[in-house]
Order: C-alpha cells, then sequence, then structure tokens
C-alpha cells in the first residue's frame, strides 16, 4: 500500500504538470475566464475522481469541446446563462448513465481507438514544438487542426524560424532530462530516482530562466499565466454562479444536451483507450464513469467551470508516470487547488517550453512507431482503419476523426464480408456454393451472380453447414431459384439449409427448402 501511494502521489504530481497549461489553454481557446479551466480541473480531478470507477482515469477541461463551449458563450452573451447549461448538460449525463449508455463505449473497434490514441499523440508532438521554439500564440490545450489565429497544425510550424532563444534553451534540456529519465537513466542513483524526471524538467526551466542575462529572460507570454489573489475575499471573486431563471430556457436546454451527448462520447472514447493503455488491463464501469462526469459537470456549472470529461492525455500522462490507483486523479485536483491558492507566483515562473517537453514526451510514447509496426502485421483490415482515424483527427478535430475512422472501419467489415461470404467453384456441370460465413442483404448481388450462370441440367450444391444466420432477402433467393430450377431440370443438393435460424420477423424459424 504504501508504495502504491508513493507511484500515486508521483504521477499525481506529473499530471498537475501537464494538466495546469491544458486548463489554461483550454479556457482560453474556449473564450471563458482563464479561471474557469482550473474550476474544471480541480472539479475533474477531485469530484469526478471519487465518484469514478476508473483506476487510471483523469478528467479536466476537454479540447473537444473547446469550439462549442466557445459559440455557446457567444450565443448566451451572459456566462452566467452558459452555466446553466453545463449544469443542465451534467444532469443529462447523470441520467444517461442511470439508463445504462454507457455500453455505446464497446461498439468502437480496435483499429480505430488505437487511431485516436496515435492522433492525439502526433497532434501533441506538432502542436507542442512551437511552444518549445518560444512560439506561444496558440494557447496550449487547442488541438484542432484550423487553428483561432488564422493559422493550422502545419503553417504553425513555419513559425519556429522566428525562434525565442532562452525559450528553445529550456525547451531542448528539459527534452533531453526526460528523455533521460524515461530510458532509466537515473534507476542507479538512489536520490535522483525518487525526483519525478517532468519535476525536475519544470525546476531547471525556472531556476535558468533566473540566471538567464538580460536579454534572454522570458517575458510573461512565454510563463504559465495564473490569475493570482491576494486574499480568501479577493479567491471567492473568482467562482461565478448560474443564472437559475435561464433553465427553462430552449437554448439553453439545447446546448446542454450537446454538452452532455459530444462529453458522454468523448469521455467514452477515453475510458476505452485508457483501458488498453492500463498495464493491468482494468475495466472500467461506463455507466458509473457517465454519471461520475455528469455529477462533476454539475458541480463546475455551479461554481463558474467549463465542462469536462475524461481526457487521454492526462490519463495517458498518469499511466506513462506509474499511477496504481484513482488517488493520482484525486492528488492531481488538490494540488491544482492549493497552488491556485497559495504558490499562484511561483507557479507563474514556469517556462510554457519546459511544459511542452513534457507533452512531447507524453505524445511519443501515444504514436510509439512500435504501434504503427504492429497494427500493419495485424493486416489491411485493422491497418486502414486506423490510418483512417489518424489522418481525419489530425486534420479536423477528435470526435470527427473518430466518426471517420469508425465510418471506414465499418465499410472495410462490409467489403471484407462481401468478398468472402460466399465461395463457388465449378466443374464441369457441377457447381458448388459454399457459405463460409454468415450472409446478409448485401451478399445477394453475388449469389445471385453465380446462380444466374447456371444452365440447363447443371447440378447446384448449397452448402450452408458454417453459417449460424441467413438474412431474409438471401433466402428469398435461395428460394426462387428453387422454383427456377425445377424448369431448368437443374438439380440441387442441399447441405445444411433445414439447420439455419433465421433472425427476422416475428420469431425465429426453421426452415426447410423442400
Amino acid at each position: 500500500m504504501k508504495d502504491f501511494l508513493a507511484k500515486d502521489l508521483s504521477a499525481g504530481l506529473v499530471v498537475f504538470l501537464v494538466a495546469l497549461p491544458l486548463c489554461l489553454g483550454i479556457s482560453l481557446a474556449s473564450d471563458a475566464p482563464l479561471f474557469s479551466g482550473l474550476i474544471a480541473g480541480i472539479v475533474g480531478g477531485i469530484v469526478v475522481g471519487s465518484l469514478s470507477g476508473s483506476r487510471l482515469g483523469v478528467s479536466g477541461p476537454a479540447a473537444g469541446l473547446a469550439v462549442i463551449v466557445a459559440n455557446a458563450i457567444h450565443n448566451f452573451e451572459i456566462y452566467e446563462v452558459f452555466l446553466a447549461a453545463v449544469v443542465f448538460g451534467g444532469a443529462i449525463q447523470l441520467l444517461l448513465g442511470i439508463l445504462g449508455a454507457g455500453k455505446i463505449a464497446f461498439f468502437f473497434p480496435s483499429s480505430v481507438i488505437k487511431g485516436m490514441l496515435a492522433a492525439i499523440g502526433i497532434t501533441i508532438i506538432l502542436k507542442q514544438i512551437p511552444h518549445v521554439f518560444g512560439i506561444d500564440r496558440d494557447p496550449e490545450g487547442e488541438m484542432e487542426f484550423f487553428q483561432p489565429d488564422g493559422e493550422n497544425t502545419i503553417s504553425e510550424l513555419v513559425n519556429v524560424i522566428d525562434f525565442n532563444t532562452g525559450a528553445l534553451l529550456i525547451g531542448l534540456i528539459s527534452l533531453g532530462i526526460l528523455v533521460l529519465w524515461s530510458q532509466g537513466f537515473v534507476r542507479r542513483n538512489k536520490i535522483l530516482s525518487l525526483i519525478p524526471g517532468p519535476l525536475l524538467a519544470v525546476l531547471f526551466g525556472i531556476f535558468a530562466n533566473m540566471f538567464y542575462p538580460s536579454n534572454m529572460v522570458l517575458q510573461a507570454e512565454h510563463l504559465v499565466q495564473l490569475p493570482k489573489v491576494a486574499s480568501f475575499n479577493e479567491f471567492k471573486t473568482l467562482f461565478t454562479f448560474p443564472d437559475f431563471a435561464a433553465f427553462t430556457r430552449f437554448d439553453v436546454i439545447q446546448t446542454g444536451f450537446i454538452i452532455a451527448i459530444i462529453a458522454s462520447l468523448e469521455t467514452l472514447l477515453c475510458v476505452e483507450a485508457t483501458d488498453r493503455l492500463d498495464p493491468k488491463k482494468g475495466m472500467t464501469p461506463t455507466n458509473r464513469e457517465l454519471m461520475a462526469q455528469g455529477a462533476g459537470n454539475m458541480v463546475a456549472g455551479l461554481i463558474g467551470g467549463i465542462p469536462v470529461t475524461q481526457v487521454i492525455v492526462r490519463s495517458s500522462a498518469n499511466i506513462q508516470a506509474g499511477g496504481q490507483t484513482k488517488i493520482s486523479s484525486i492528488f492531481h485536483g488538490f494540488l491544482l487547488l492549493g497552488t491556485v491558492v497559495f504558490i499562484p507566483g511561483l507557479l507563474n515562473q514556469i517556462p510554457l517550453a519546459s511544459l511542452a517537453a513534457i507533452l512531447i514526451v507524453v505524445g511519443y510514447k501515444l504514436a510509439n512507431p512500435a504501434l504503427f509496426k504492429g497494427m500493419l502485421n495485424d493486416g489491411k483490415d485493422q491497418f486502414i482503419p486506423f490510418i483512417a482515424t489518424i489522418l481525419a483527427v489530425l486534420f479536423t478535430d477528435l470526435l470527427i476523426g473518430i466518426l471517420v475512422g469508425l465510418l471506414v472501419g465499418i465499410v472495410f467489415v462490409l467489403y471484407s464480408n462481401f468478398k468472402s461470404a460466399i465461395q463457388s467453384k465449378r466443374e464441369g456441370n457441377h457447381t458448388s456454393i459454399v457459405f463460409q460465413k454468415d450472409v446478409f442483404f448485401y451478399n445477394r448481388a453475388e449469389l445471385m451472380k453465380i446462380l444466374g450462370s447456371l444452365q440447363a441440367g447443371d447440378r447446384l450444391t448449397l452448402d450452408a453447414s458454417h453459417v449460424d444466420f441467413m438474412d431474409h432477402d438471401i433466402f428469398l433467393a435461395i428460394e426462387d431459384f428453387v422454383q427456377e430450377a425445377e424448369k431448368k431440370k437443374i438439380e440441387i443438393e442441399a447441405k445444411g439449409i433445414r439447420k439455419i435460424k433465421l433472425k427476422f420477423g416475428k420469431a425465429d424459424e426453421i426452415v426447410e427448402l423442400n
């Protein structure tokens, strides 16, 4: 237990360092008050972390909701009205969990989930490279291809030619520290092995900037920028409460439904991905997760936070840092709360370049080249949806990319089934048709083509002994041909046809051709 606790606290610290700039960046990308992202991070860690059944999942503000949140805030004009929609969305999520909607997570193929992970990893790397170079115009946590500043993920990389020397030096050395730590460089040194690599990278960045010559010192835009509070009364003013009278407005209810559906989908996708990354292959209870997220969003909306979901960047950082239980997620939430209240000045000395280096390492582990090699070895039916998901996520956003990958996966499965469900062989005047697997309506064209090629006096063998399900359209095609075959004197032998159970209409029925 003591060993688990030490690993969880260490992992919680790493997740805190990853989450801090993301909370701030996502609130900026959402056109929400800066503190609202921190509220969401705190609630995601403490409230959702406590209620969730996920061992290693971490919740907080989600980049995938940034555009929806920004549009809603703009349309409502009053932030308190938007908060009412967040609370309503949380209530819907709670209801979805009670109704058992969490099973949706199991309908996404593994190739799409792995593609999502790899795409997020690549996106993180591409988005963080400019920050390592001191190009900080695009806020941390902004994950879409097209950026609010008119640039895109690729064009932003060109801007690194205007790099900041001080930021680049800190970013590269921080990255070097993290690589050495991840390769086990410090295992033989008991003291150094107790220090998490990300913490050392951050401390290096702070001290390097303190001792830089005046022409290299990083300005505020290259550092973490937390809101400062001088007293408890001032701290209380950072919280905003919803307009309770707005709960009956149709546009508030509509926005709440949109937030609930998209936040639930993102959460369920991340739950599936996190469970796959979990070294112990834990199984998260998805309905309980939806209820935990719903409770979290209700609390966030009640005190001024933007919506929360389970997020793969923080969750994967937790796993890579050695998290063992959900204590790491809860601890990261308390760290966010404590540091915002007590030491915002110290946190505002952290260079974004150091934090970008941490995220690049997280991204590399998600998009490890070994994953691509493994998917290629698994065959085209796995590799093509995997690559399609990656490309779609990279050039659009997370949800659109997942839907594209799912569509490609479904099309590929249908095509594979179409090509392999029916096999035919002709020897002389004898044709044999073997149904290799379950056959559906889209196999009817292939079957009709084979049957239509038979001539008077031919012999036909229909072998359905390997089939558990035959679509009604397929059966009707066979039944029609049997009647036609009598006129053409075509001899038919049927194997297994009497055993086929048709799963259509009012009930299962045993079909006999003759």
